[in-house]
């Protein structure tokens, strides 16, 4: 039996449309064609797994509106695609709310608790990603990869909700976050929306690069409510 092949993939989160959603292609021919797939291919004999999946999202999405790639996991059951076996490096990919990458015309953003029927193992990758998102939101700053560069509390609730798959309390949110040190005023105010009211206070993170804030820390769902499907 020869050597394994070798393949990078992403799963590519954005919330959009107040729902957590990923970024898949149709496949166009066999093996399962129809089905939708995570971005990604081959890992070009020079490259690393990290070089070789930047280069392959460049082919889907503007990469420089990716704002943080990690390394997720490796898949490597090895009746995982049919044929010749084929280990996976799977990485997770965020992009901010306020972006709307232009994509190809057999790609499309899903979400994540309604997936179409998918190729190979990808849902799997899928659930992976969104419980390493979620497990990072309770004890790093990745927040900053899913919000525009500045908005208000209501606003980044929505987006940490939407994420955790859960309701988040935006005064309880305000608090963790403000004594971890991960937000900071701007100073400005949101406009005053159609029904009039006091203008909300904007506010930004800190800092725009992971890093970890509190290594304990749990982001815990309502009591009688799980973390997504």
């Amino acid at each position: 039996m020869g050597l394994a092949e070798h393949e990078v993939l992403a799963a590519v989160l954005q919330v959009r449309a107040g729902s957590l959603q990923v970024m898949l292609w149709e496949r166009g021919r066999e093996p399962q064609a129809g089905r939708w797939s995570l971005p990604g291919g081959k890992l070009g004999p020079t490259e690393d797994v990290e070089d070789s999946i930047r280069r392959q999202l460049a082919e889907k999405v503007d990469a420089r509106q990716l704002a943080h790639v990690e390394q997720l996991a490796v898949f490597s059951a090895p009746g995982r695609t049919p044929g010749q076996r084929v280990v996976a490096t799977a990485f997770l990919g965020l992009v901010p709310c306020d972006v709307d990458p232009a994509v190809p015309s057999d790609t499309g953003w899903h979400p994540v608790d309604a997936l179409p029927a998918t190729a190979f193992d990808h849902e799997a990758i899928v659930r992976r990603a969104r419980q390493r998102l979620a497990s990072k939101l309770s004890y790093t700053n990745l927040g900053f990869a899913l919000a525009p560069p500045e908005f208000t509390i209501s606003a980044l609730r929505e987006l940490y909700s939407a994420a955790l798959g859960y309701p988040v309390a935006a005064t309880n949110l305000q608090r963790v976050l403000s004594r971890r040190g991960l937000l900071e005023p701007t100073g400005a105010t949101s406009p005053p929306g159609p029904a009039g009211g006091r203008p909300a206070a904007l506010f930004r993170f800190a800092s725009r690069g992971m890093r970890v804030t509190d290594p304990f820390a749990v982001l815990r769902p309502p009591s009688g409510r799980s973390v997504g499907p």
